[in-house]
């Protein structure tokens, strides 16, 4: 396939961006809503604090790495109010949400109190929480951290995982869908 401007489909709407000489970045917002057309699952993860209590985030941004060793990742925004016990865990859980899961989904991306309160999970390695009635769960080992740009991009080892079949929760342009 050719790579040239020529290439792309000429029928349709585009916004197009691009960083411009002497411009210091591309567009955030414009980076943003191109950025929002990849649909992705939606998971929370989670890990134990050194107090004991519980941390967890719902994140978009996890991936698979390897199967050998069977490696994820994920990225946390450095101002999240979760940093500091992501930055000092030695473990994290990851649940991938089923469908039925989108108040779950909101509930952990915007509530700033306990997020597990009322919440029965099941710890897992490390003593990560780990939603119920998810699709699936990985159970990780931090093998690396990386600073990049306004996030810590996390690597885990999976050291245990286990799924069901079933609708997976999917967020695109800032909207669930069920899949």
């Amino acid at each position: 396939m050719n790579n040239n401007e020529d290439a792309r489909p000429q029928s349709g709407d585009f916004t197009r961006g691009e960083k411009r000489d002497g411009e210091a970045e591309l567009d955030a917002h414009l980076f943003r809503q191109a950025l929002s057309q990849f649909a992705t699952g939606i998971t929370i993860i989670t890990t134990r604090k050194a107090d004991g209590s519980y941390a967890g985030v719902t994140a978009n941004s996890f991936n698979s790495v390897s199967l050998h060793p069977p490696l994820v990742l994920w990225s946390l925004s450095k101002k999240s109010s979760n940093n500091d016990a992501f930055a000092q865990a030695e473990h994290f859980g990851v649940s991938v949400l089923a469908a039925e899961q989108q108040d779950l989904s909101a509930h952990f991306s915007t509530f700033k109190g306990d997020r597990f309160a009322g919440l029965t999970v099941q710890e897992g390695l490390g003593g990560c929480p780990l939603i119920p009635d998810a699709l699936a769960h990985f159970e990780c080992r931090i093998k690396s951290r990386y600073e990049e740009g306004d996030h810590t991009i996390m690597i885990g080892e999976v050291i245990k995982c286990d799924f069901r079949e079933g609708e997976a929760l999917v967020y695109r342009s800032r909207k669930y869908f069920k899949n």
